[in-house]
């Protein structure tokens, strides 16, 4: 299949485009490398490098010229504390560049088109773990509300134009590529730091528990959304949460991290627990995670090793 990956320079979605070269599939990537890097694209992969926000009339060209079967949507504003800060620029890149997409998707007939949503932001503040699709949305931020947003979009295009969707909410997701420079991704800010014998700063008492996913896992999940005849929204997570302190211990046997851990205030609107069940995945696309925690930080370190 032809299959156009928006974001396809980014941490996650490489990982993704990477898997569907592998299996054969012709990829496209568009992406505005404001946060992708060219490191990270796949040589196989054409590219694009436009804003799916703001280059609509580039983005028709696109789909015109490409005539693509499928596409994979990853390419998003992803800081959950600049979407507090500016939600008028969240709105704009992961909602109406979405709605640019699924014009497209219309326009141009596509098949199906896969959608990264939000398994950690778009459920909100519950204490029944682990969270099931049968769980009302409730965003409390703007992020989660586009993500949320683009969700019930999906629908509506599957029931008024037939649009096929598949809508993955991912746990944390960590592994090689990870940005360590952001706010996301502590498992790859802590290896870095640790690995530089600097001690990272734990926001609070470190008991916020998440649920972390490899990308591999992820990728894995994408693929199997691309094969599978399927519908809706599913969880993409493990169903074991794990908090920051146990993280940091991990972290620091298998790098040889001799230093204690240092504690900071507490971050202001972090959700104390996130854990995703993956029974409705499993039973319609057939995943479950399949790399342990301690292989996926081994692997992870060994990218920041190099």
């Amino acid at each position: 299949m032809k299959i156009l990956v928006t974001g396809g320079a980014g941490f996650i979605a490489s990982h993704i485009v990477d898997l569907y070269v592998e299996k054969g599939h012709q990829v496209v990537v568009v992406d505005n490398f404001s946060t992708g890097k060219k490191e990270n694209l796949n040589q196989k992969a054409k590219l694009y490098t436009i804003d799916i926000y703001k280059d609509t009339d580039e983005l028709k060209k696109i789909f015109k010229k490409e005539n693509f079967d499928v596409v994979n949507h990853h390419a998003a504003q992803i800081s959950v504390s600049y979407s507090a800060k500016d939600p008028i620029f969240d709105a704009k890149v992961n909602v109406l560049g979405s709605l640019n997409l699924l014009q497209n998707c219309i326009k141009y007939k596509m098949k199906k088109i896969i959608f990264a949503s939000s398994g950690g932001t778009v459920y909100g503040r519950t204490e029944k773990l682990p969270v099931s699709e049968n769980l009302p949305l409730s965003p409390f931020s703007p992020y989660g509300i586009t993500k949320a947003a683009v969700d019930f979009y999906l629908d509506f295009y599957n029931k008024e134009y037939g649009l096929k969707y598949v809508s993955l909410r991912y746990g944390n997701v960590y592994g090689p590529r990870q940005d360590p420079h952001g706010e996301a991704g502590v498992v790859a800010i802590f290896s870095k730091k640790m690995l530089a014998d600097e001690i990272p700063i734990i926001n609070g008492d470190g008991k916020y528990i998440r649920d972390y996913v490899f990308c591999k896992d992820i990728a894995c999940a994408n693929l199997l959304a691309l094969e599978k005849d399927v519908i809706g929204a599913y969880n993409v997570g493990t169903t074991i949460g794990t908090d920051v302190n146990q993280l940091f211990k991990l972290l620091s046997e298998i790098i040889g991290f001799k230093h204690p851990a240092k504690y900071g205030p507490p971050r202001a609107g972090d959700l104390r627990k996130s854990v995703l069940s993956y029974k409705k995945i499993y039973m319609g696309l057939n995943w479950k995670p399949s790399v342990s925690l301690k292989q996926g930080f081994k692997e992870t370190v060994e990218f920041f090793k190099k």
